[in-house]
């Protein structure tokens, strides 16, 4: 059996930003002490939600340089290494490696896309690299490439390909991915909506939106089901249900951006090409945060 990285729930931390675009690693600080003290069980750096498609080679470096040390061995790191480019993943997760992180997440190739054939290839590559455990990312409606449950099992027989993070929305293709790898590959659910049904099928947490702004609730719906008691995660999972759609009623990490910002925490806006949410869909996360007690 190989060793898992994290149980629970893990935060897809956003990146916050200056006034003039700038990365804002004070604020990042806060983040990550507030998730840490909030019950958060691992540290998603430099993820989609970190805006990590429009940061430069040495601000991505920089972002999980600062993790690593901000961190600083309470709970996992994780660096989002992925690339549509083999090579560039390969010396990207070196680098991460060198600079002390825990694991890797990586998604996908995008854009220029491949085959199933090519997955293979591609994370075996980035796997060959390193030492650290890889947490596979699929995310098609992103990527256009989705992971199939074959492939999973082709690339679970490799020995640092140790988990994925299930961001399809596709309940039966990962139960078929849960049935096919069984121990030899842990089950993370993407998705803040499918966290219990995703742990019920021996998923082993969740790496989070949710988490942002929820750490505390996020957690504990997340150990609940560890513990067993789904009928507690249900309920719970039922009354975040309306904000953690709200958090996908933009384009990610808008909604969760607006969201901090509403709570005080100043992260700024999101880099271009992505845009601050339209007034009606900010009233309609207002009232969903509103139902919740996260703002007055």
């Amino acid at each position: 059996m190989k060793k898992t990285i994290f149980t629970g729930a893990g935060v897809a931390i956003v990146t916050p930003m200056n006034a003039d675009g700038s990365i804002n690693f004070d604020k990042l600080g806060e983040l990550i002490d507030f998730n840490i003290d909030n019950g958060t069980d691992a540290i998603i750096i430099c993820g989609t939600t970190g805006e990590s498609a429009t940061m430069t080679d040495e601000e991505h470096i920089e972002c999980i340089r600062y993790a690593v040390e901000k961190t600083n061995h309470r709970i996992p790191v994780i660096a989002g290494t992925g690339s549509n480019h083999t090579e560039y993943a390969v010396n990207l997760s070196k680098k991460a490696e060198e600079l002390g992180a825990d694991a890797l997440l990586c998604v996908t190739p995008y854009y220029n896309k491949t085959s199933q054939a090519g997955l293979i290839a591609h994370f075996s590559a980035i796997a060959k690299a390193v030492t650290l455990p890889i947490i596979l990312y699929n995310v098609p409606s992103r990527t256009g490439v989705n992971i199939l449950p074959e492939t999973c099992r082709e690339l679970a027989k490799i020995d640092n390909i140790v988990a994925i993070k299930a961001a399809s929305g596709n309940i039966s293709q990962i139960t078929q991915v849960a049935a096919l790898c069984g121990d030899d590959l842990d089950i993370y659910s993407g998705n803040d909506d499918q966290i219990v049904p995703i742990m019920a099928l021996g998923g082993k947490g969740v790496i989070s939106v949710l988490s942002n702004c929820m750490p505390f609730e996020t957690h504990e719906i997340a150990q609940l089901c560890l513990d067993g008691k789904y009928d507690e995660a249900r309920e719970k999972a039922f009354k975040t249900l309306d904000f953690a759609k709200a958090l996908f009623s933009d384009v990610n990490p808008i909604p969760v951006k607006e969201a901090l910002n509403l709570m005080g925490f100043e992260v700024g806006e999101c880099r271009l090409p992505l845009v601050r949410m339209s007034d009606d869909k900010i009233e309609k996360l207002k009232a969903s945060m509103n139902a919740l007690g996260l703002i007055k």
